[in-house]
């Protein structure tokens, strides 16, 4: 069989080729082809096996490493930036928790000190000395007091942390609630002077015991930075259709280069700056400002050394959507 290849831009050009050859042509034509769509395709791959092979390279021990999106074009550009973004919020996450646990154990780790500092000296002179053996007791109640308060606001920042805090709304009385913390307050502390500018009726929806919680570790603040004998207020008031909640003290103040972190998970002030050289765990702050944006609320500090501190809470007075 013979097939006839007519040139038509040729006029009187014929030619004869076989079906082999034919075939053979048309093979090598493909096989052309291939090799062309497989470098086609291999270029084309290069950044798919680049962000493959980078990926690989991340582990939790390093999650400092990024995908080039230098090279990267139009969706696999797109697709390396959405994964670079992924990765920081990863290590800003795992950061965090590193340094929330290593935290956690230093502030730990004094309070079993002395308890065990304690336990010795209860076990070597505590059964027949009675003024050691109160001494002992006592500190080590002590201790162990701040141990089960701090593990409680640890795992309160967790829950938080998680989105499983609850909060519970409920329309209650905050001129109430603030006249309630005062008495309480004045009761284990005699060595301040408390006063109030309490408005009455000022009510709305909020968690009440979270809401109590913010305004006893804004107020705890105020009392450890506060000298014996000096004044801290409580204020209530409705301001803009909102509910403004305020802890005014006379104390020590706070430093301009610290104001910005004093809400931070502990963070401390110099410990010989608090009253007796006495420090707290850095978290009480942190929890008051969850509690008050949590209710869509904002919470703001004035201060300067020597002046005294005024912290002001505000809670929309219906919960926030």
């Amino acid at each position: 069989m013979l097939i006839r290849v007519a040139d038509l831009e040729g006029p009187g050009f014929a030619g004869r080729l076989t079906t082999g050859g034919f075939l053979a042509i048309l093979a090598g034509m493909l096989a052309l082809a291939a090799v062309c769509g497989a470098l086609l395709v291999r270029r084309m791959m290069r950044p798919v096996r680049e962000m493959d092979r980078t990926i690989r390279q991340i582990s939790a021990n390093d999650l400092s490493t990024r995908i080039d999106t230098v090279h990267s074009h139009d969706e696999l550009k797109e697709l390396a930036e959405t994964f670079n973004g992924m990765l920081d919020r990863l290590q800003k996450s795992y950061e965090q928790q590193t340094r929330f646990v290593s935290d956690a154990s230093h502030e730990l780790r004094t309070p079993l000190s002395v308890i065990s500092g304690y336990a010795n000296l209860l076990r070597r002179w505590g059964g027949e000395d009675r003024a050691v053996r109160g001494e002992a007791v006592g500190k080590i109640i002590e201790e162990t007091e701040n141990m089960r308060r701090l593990v409680e606001r640890m795992l309160f920042l967790a829950r938080a942390d998680r989105s499983t805090q609850a909060v519970r709304f409920e329309r209650f009385d905050f001129s109430a609630l603030m006249r309630e913390i005062l008495e309480e307050t004045g009761l284990f502390d005699p060595e301040h002077v408390f006063t109030a500018q309490i408005e009455p009726g000022v009510s709305g929806a909020a968690d009440r015991a979270l809401v109590k919680q913010a305004v006893r570790a804004v107020l705890e603040n105020s009392i450890k930075f506060t000298p014996k004998g000096g004044e801290i207020s409580l204020s209530c008031r409705r301001r803009d259709g909102a509910v403004e909640l305020a802890v005014r003290d006379e104390g020590i103040g706070i430093p301009p280069e610290d104001l910005p972190h004093i809400f931070d998970r502990f963070y401390k002030a110099d410990a010989s700056r608090t009253r007796g050289g006495k420090s707290s765990s850095g978290l009480g702050l942190s929890i008051a400002k969850w509690i008050v944006e949590r209710h869509g609320g904002k919470i703001g500090v004035r201060s300067s050394p020597g002046a005294g501190t005024t912290v002001t809470m505000v809670f929309p007075a219906s919960p926030a959507a």
